[in-house]
Order: structure tokens, then C-alpha cells, then sequence
């Protein structure tokens, strides 16, 4: 008789003891990313890191999970955002034969940021804390 309903207590479809409201504000936290990309893309799309850091700073009192996965999406994007521009200065620092091959680098760098991020969303979504690799963590 020492049962306690989830409904009641306000953990419904809690996985792991994280409410399903914080997987899917950790899972923003993620795809927002993306759309900070899109909402900026005319101007270069340098927009990666807007949406993750909004939600960081909104959530990062009240929802611990989503400040561990706002925190990861941000630290990811800034990274991501930091490598697409070693490669612009790097083409125009060798008179623009350096693109030849450096887009294609920033193309594979976009894919795989693109399937990371969205990896990184359903894994939020069902309550791990996922870890993107080749990060550097500026945002503790």
C-alpha cells in the first residue's frame, strides 16, 4: 500500500525519473539548433547556437536534465560553428584554391552535424544524457 501513483505525482511517463516534460524541452534543446540555422541561413547561417543557448538559459534553474543537454547542444554547436570557420578563413587565406577541398570538408562537417544533432534528439527525448564526441566543452 506504499504505492505512489506517477500521475499524482506529477512524474507521468517519467523514464529513469526524468519527466517527460524535460526530455522534450532537451530535445529542443537539440533540433533547435537547427532551426537557429534555417532562421539565419541568409546571413550565413551562424544561428547553430542561438536556439540551445536561449533554452540553457531559460531552463537551466528549474530543469537539470535540460541544462545537461542545453549545455551539450551548445558547447556542440559552438564547436561545429568554430570548425565551418577555420574552413571559410582557411579558403580565403589560399586565395580560394583551399575550397576545393575544403568544401567538401564543411559538407561532410554540416551531415555530420546534421545526423549528431538529430541523434542526439531522440536520445534526449527518451532520458539519456547524450554526449556528442569531438566536442569541446566552453560552457560548463
Amino acid at each position: 500500500m506504499n504505492d505512489i501513483d506517477p500521475a499524482a505525482s506529477g512524474q507521468a511517463n517519467a523514464v529513469d525519473g526524468i519527466p517527460a516534460d524535460q526530455r522534450q524541452w532537451a530535445m529542443f534543446a537539440h533540433l533547435s539548433a537547427l532551426a537557429g540555422g534555417l532562421l539565419t541561413s541568409t546571413f550565413g547561417g551562424w544561428g547553430f547556437f542561438l536556439g540551445p543557448l536561449v533554452i540553457w538559459l531559460m531552463k537551466k534553474d528549474t530543469m537539470p536534465f535540460v541544462e545537461d543537454q542545453a549545455k551539450e547542444a551548445l558547447n556542440f554547436n559552438i564547436t561545429v560553428s568554430a570548425l565551418l570557420l577555420i574552413c571559410i578563413i582557411l579558403g580565403f587565406a589560399t586565395f580560394m584554391v583551399g575550397f576545393l577541398i575544403l568544401v567538401p570538408v564543411m559538407v561532410v562537417i554540416g551531415i555530420g552535424a546534421l545526423v549528431s544533432i538529430v541523434i542526439a534528439a531522440i536520445k534526449a527525448n527518451e532520458g539519456v544524457a547524450y554526449r556528442y564526441p569531438f566536442t569541446i566543452r566552453l560552457v560548463k
